[in-house]
């Protein structure tokens, strides 16, 4: 019997190589959203031959500064981190990406992003009915309220 040696990315469940194959094939830049306990990162990337290069990147914790009150990881502040993610990707000259989720599965967290990324401008290949409604966009479902549109018109003045 052979011994076939399973790469450890593939055993520790980080990558899925059919999937990613797939996406490199596409030679378009690429979204990825992260949400960790705490957090909320949103990253648009480009693949190239020596590793993917951040083409622009947001984190939630900018959102402390624009004077959010709530959680870092709910939809309203994935839906902005995806709006300023976008934002900065627009003022680098980038115009569309896909999203990669590797292994994880879409979550409402994850669609919020997907929206704040394509109401920024970027063209990203979605279905509008996947989205979280604007109910729980504007945070109306939260007991810490914040004005979503007051913040998204400040990062629209700062980031170009």
């Amino acid at each position: 019997m052979a011994y076939s040696k399973i790469l450890r990315r593939l055993r520790e469940e980080k990558t899925n190589y059919k999937k990613r194959g797939t996406m490199l094939m596409g030679k378009r830049e690429f979204i990825t959203v992260t949400i960790s306990n705490e957090n909320t990162q949103v990253q648009i990337l480009k693949p190239e031959m020596t590793g993917d290069k951040v083409v622009a990147s947001a984190h939630s914790r900018y959102l402390l500064e624009k004077g959010w009150k709530g959680s870092r990881k709910s939809v309203p502040a994935a839906y902005l981190t995806g709006y300023i993610a976008g934002k900065k990707a627009i003022g680098k000259g980038s115009q569309g990406a896909i999203l990669y989720t590797g292994t994880r599965k879409y979550t409402q967290r994850m669609a919020a992003a997907l929206k704040g990324v394509i109401d920024a401008g970027l063209d990203v290949p979605a279905n509008s009915e996947t989205f979280p409604p604007d109910e729980r966009i504007n945070g109306e479902h939260l007991t810490v309220k914040n004005d979503i549109s007051q913040i998204k018109s400040t990062i629209d003045s700062e980031v170009k």
